[in-house]
C-alpha cells in the first residue's frame, strides 16, 4: 500500500513537470512566432520588403557567409 502511494505521488510530480515543460514550450513558440510576424510586417510596411524576398535571403545566407569568409581570408593573405 505504501509503495502504491509513493508511485502515485511520483507519477503526479512527473506529470506536473511534463505539463509545465509543455506550457513553457508553447509560450516560447508563440512569442517567437509573434516576433517573426512583427519583423516581417515592419520590413514590409517600412521598406517594401516582402516575405518571399526575406525567405530568399535566408536561404542564401550560408552562401553569403561563406563568400564573406573567403574574402576575409583572401584579404589577410594578401597583407
Amino acid at each position: 500500500m505504501l509503495i502504491q502511494i509513493i508511485l502515485l505521488i511520483a507519477a503526479l510530480v512527473v506529470s506536473w513537470l511534463v505539463f509545465t515543460l509543455l506550457i513553457n514550450i508553447v509560450q516560447t513558440t508563440v512569442k517567437t512566432a509573434i516576433m517573426i510576424a512583427a519583423i516581417v510586417l515592419v520590413l514590409q510596411l517600412a521598406f517594401g520588403i516582402g516575405p518571399q524576398v526575406l525567405l530568399d535571403q535566408i536561404i542564401m545566407l550560408p552562401q553569403t557567409v561563406w563568400s564573406f569568409i573567403q574574402e576575409q581570408i583572401g584579404n589577410n593573405q594578401s597583407q
